[in-house]
């Protein structure tokens, strides 16, 4: 930035004094007790939802106020390490004080105004929570996305979004400069650094330098918050639009029921902040009044998160499955857990085993969870409730969820179909506007009653739901329906296995057979391949039907996964099934 601009960008900084007009005189102090509890009623839809809400101003401002007048202790609210000695503590003052700032920051030198898009892409620094939720004050709309968008990931999205501003880390820098060009909507590029870049604006110089006065725009209830790109298994990622409320609020029942927390709870998510995940500890944490934990960790290390679990007081964890079986294989006896009391998974399915082995010994139940990013929780294993091991509970207020056909039919337990939720005659208000730009796909999510997730399991007599797998991972062997998750959870049990996903892969006879791809655990690296691959499918055969068994077995050193740990079916069904054609297209 040139000297005399640089001058002016800061000078107008220093005297941004909001612009919503003048302060409104400060109301009586809030009871939160009550607050909470009629956030909880409307989420579970017993009171209406109000048609203005903002979770800045109605959340966050009201626990700083309780924190100024002394009705609430200053203890963090957000609370970021990075592992080599940098620490970062804000309580609800000192969270509001920043995001203000950074609020003026997004209006003041990014132009943006209330329906404007922001694509932030960061790794776990803290700049990520400020902007999320500078950008409520605003009225922005935030666009999160991975670090490990690749040029043409971050073309698409930027020209999809018509996104105007993107925030995001030196590593990702070139690869906006690389496709700006291509994105006539992307006006100005805020990067978090403490160096310089030509034709970026610096974020956090630029926040020391600004203004901590700001009114917050007045939102309704309807008006987006956020937006989401699909993961894009079945065509180009599709968009999924949240409104203030159905994120602001509808996650307050099961950030009490679910995660269980108190206002003196610190809550560690170790989801990266591309994902939804990332948002739902936000949103769930912040209106109980709890502590967000978070650890940059560059990578998965399993012994980082055991030795930051025994040296610090976290009190809450969550993690996806495929973290938690990296955990159960290290010596857990030598690490001592003081303060964690409550243990969360989702985002794929929770193998029995390694449920068994971390409650044997951590002693800790792990409770499962199921969502997707269209909607909020949609099952799960609740606080207190009774766990049926590989079950993915009981549907979450307000969601009446039931299995479908394809047509839309509810059917009777123990019948495999579709999860569904019910979204007539009374949309949810905690779902998805919709998919922006996108009315056929929109249309085509919803059969009768139902909104469609994609999804296959079975409901027993007693309302839990029981998970087979997406539909497009059920693999169809011979007119049998054969569902990854329990061929996988087979195979968890032998002690030759540390990790395996199941696909389908293509067979003349049979159209499409069972494979198995295997990580071994050290102690069998050596063993012959050949001996082994027999043992695994008559284990198997023993352990769940007989036609279920991996008829192909690959032994590999990794398995693809997402940033967030999710082991991704989907490369190697592609991979599977691309040699097939690529084979085909050989042929004579």
């Amino acid at each position: 930035m040139m000297p005399w601009l640089r001058g002016w960008v800061l000078q107008v900084l220093r005297n941004a004094r909001g612009f919503c007009g003048p302060h409104r005189q400060q109301p009586p102090l809030p009871d939160p007790q009550k607050i909470v509890a009629t956030w909880e009623a409307i989420t579970l839809g017993r009171q209406p939802v109000p048609e203005y809400f903002n979770f800045a101003h109605d959340v966050l401002d009201m626990w700083s106020q309780l924190e100024k007048a002394g009705h609430r202790p200053r203890i963090p609210a957000f609370w970021w390490v990075n592992g080599k000695g940098a620490e970062i503590k804000w309580n609800f003052e000192e969270l509001g004080e920043q995001s203000r700032k950074a609020a003026n920051v997004l209006q003041g030198m990014c132009g943006l105004q209330p329906g404007d898009r922001m694509m932030l892409v960061l790794p776990r620094l803290p700049e990520w929570w400020l902007v999320s939720v500078a950008c409520i004050r605003t009225g922005a709309v935030m666009i999160p996305g991975v670090s490990q968008l690749t040029e043409k990931d971050l073309k698409y999205r930027l020209q999809a979004s018509r996104a105007k501003s993107i925030i995001t880390s030196d590593s990702l820098a070139p690869r906006v400069d690389a496709i700006s060009a291509d994105c006539p909507s992307l006006q100005s590029r805020l990067l978090v650094s403490d160096s310089s870049r030509p034709g970026w604006m610096n974020f956090r110089e630029l926040l020391r330098e600004a203004s901590a006065e700001h009114n917050c725009v007045r939102t309704k209830s309807q008006d987006p918050l956020a937006i989401y790109f699909t993961s894009g298994t079945t065509g180009a990622p599709k968009m999924v639009e949240h409104s203030q409320a159905s994120y602001g609020l509808g996650f307050v029942a099961s950030g009490r029921r679910w995660v269980d927390l108190t206002k003196s709870d610190i809550f560690w998510n170790t989801s990266d902040t591309g994902w939804v995940k990332a948002a739902w500890t936000l949103f769930s944490a912040w209106p109980h009044g709890s502590c967000i934990f978070v650890h940059e960790l560059p990578r998965v290390d399993a012994k980082i998160i055991l030795n930051t679990l025994s040296r610090l007081p976290i009190t809450t964890l969550c993690c996806v499955p495929t973290i938690f079986r990296l955990l159960v294989q290290e010596d857990l006896t030598r690490y001592q857990f003081q303060s964690l009391r409550h243990c969360l998974t989702g985002g794929e399915a929770l193998n029995p085993d390694v449920r068994e082995k971390w409650k044997g010994q951590v002693g800790l139940e792990l409770h499962e969870g199921y969502g997707q990013s269209e909607t909020v929780l949609i099952c799960a294993n609740t606080k207190g409730m009774k766990i049926k091991s590989g079950s993915m509970g009981m549907a979450s207020p307000p969601y009446d969820v039931q299995i479908v056909d394809d047509e839309g039919n509810v059917l009777p337990p123990g019948e495999e179909g579709n999860i569904a939720v019910r979204v007539r005659p009374t949309r949810p208000f905690c779902f998805f506007s919709c998919y922006l730009n996108n009315p056929e796909k929109t249309e085509a999510s919803e059969r009768g009653d139902f909104y469609i997730t994609g999804d296959q399991a079975h409901k027993d007599k007693d309302g839990y739901f029981w998970f087979t797998g997406r539909n497009d991972d059920v693999i169809n062997s011979s007119s049998y329906r054969i569902g990854p998750v329990e061929v996988e959870n087979a195979l968890a049990e032998h002690p030759a296995v540390l990790e395996a996903a199941v696909v389908s892969s293509p067979d003349p006879i049979r159209g499409e057979v069972v494979k198995a791809f295997i990580v071994l655990s050290p102690a069998y690296s050596s063993q012959d391949p050949k001996k082994l691959t027999q043992e695994l499918q008559e284990h198997v055969k023993r352990v769940t039907a007989p036609y279920k068994y991996p008829r192909k077995v690959a032994f590999v050193s990794e398995l693809p996964k997402t940033v967030s740990g999710k082991i991704q079916r989907n490369k190697l069904r592609s991979q599977e099934w691309g040699e097939m054609r690529g084979n085909l297209q050989k042929a004579p």
